[in-house]
């Protein structure tokens, strides 16, 4: 029985271990893995995030239901 040997990734900026016995998925993980990496292991974040300087309603006309009430807590 052979024992076989399963592609790996370290990412040098957090320590997350990607691995995949498929190197393709693996180099494909490893390109949206550096795309969202936290850069510190644990540290949370959200990859929605809006600016505190641009806190205004981006569709106006949305901005309130039907009845006139805010859509949006602020």
């Amino acid at each position: 029985m052979q024992t076989g040997f399963m592609p790996e990734f370290t990412c040098p900026d957090c320590g997350a271990r990607l691995f995949h016995e498929n190197e393709t998925t693996l180099k494909i993980q490893e390109t949206v893995h550096s795309k969202f990496c936290r850069k510190k292991e644990g540290e949370t974040h959200s990859y929605m995030h809006r600016d505190p300087a641009h806190m205004e309603t981006f569709d106006v006309e949305r901005e309130n239901d039907s009845s006139g009430a805010p859509v949006l807590k602020k």
